[in-house]
């Protein structure tokens, strides 16, 4: 099972292996609180997609398309991720954006689960 979850959220034993899919370390969080089990920085969007997508939040599906060929680039982050979560029962993907369902996320999660 996959969960997605915003960081600022309470921490909670069913969360399983917690993933922080954000590139950079969530604002006003220790670590002891974050209770990180893997960050992987690199399978966030860059910076220039990020910027993108918030001047372009209405084209969804381009965005997806983006991200995945920039993940596709990162192979090796991808791989990471794959292989950690490999013999997890529950994961969970934190984030730290505001919006309530973050377009990388819903991505990441999709390509996980395949």
């Amino acid at each position: 099972m996959m969960k997605i979850k915003r960081i600022y959220e309470d921490y909670s034993e069913t969360d399983g292996y917690r993933v922080l899919i954000d590139r950079l370390w969530p604002r006003g969080i220790s670590k002891e609180r974050a209770k990180i089990d893997l960050w992987i920085k690199d399978v966030a969007p860059s910076n220039d997609l990020r910027q993108w997508y918030y001047q372009n939040s209405e084209n969804p599906k381009q965005f997806e398309e983006k991200y995945v060929a920039e993940l596709e680039k990162n192979h090796a982050s991808l791989n990471k991720i794959k292989k950690s979560l490999h013999d997890k029962n529950v994961v969970t993907l934190l984030y730290s954006s505001k919006d309530k369902s973050p377009p990388h996320a819903n991505v990441l999660q999709k390509i996980l689960k395949a």
